[in-house]
């Protein structure tokens, strides 16, 4: 049914899958990104697209758009962090 090794990578995906809108639900709420490093984000981000990479053109299966699926909640996460960053800088944000 999966490829050699390929369920710890589904385990993989979808745990920290489930960790994203957490993260994003956290931020929404809290209206801060105080505590957080975009670089950490940039390197998940990267890894993920590689891992993209190599099951679209290497190995392509359904494991893909897990794949997709994390860059985009973690492309928005990002989003959130430069839109809070911003409002945090200029003052807007109000308590």
């Amino acid at each position: 049914m999966f490829a050699d090794g390929e369920i710890f990578e589904i385990i993989m995906l979808i745990c920290f899958g489930c960790s994203w809108p957490v993260t994003i639900l956290k931020t929404v709420k809290s209206k801060t990104v105080k505590g957080i490093t975009p670089i950490f984000y940039y390197l998940v981000l990267i890894g993920y697209i590689s891992g993209a990479i190599y099951k679209f053109f290497y190995h392509f299966n359904y494991v893909f758009f897990l794949y997709i699926i994390n860059i985009i909640t973690v492309s928005t996460q990002l989003c959130l962090y430069y839109y809070y960053y911003n409002k945090e800088k200029n003052g807007d944000l109000h308590a």
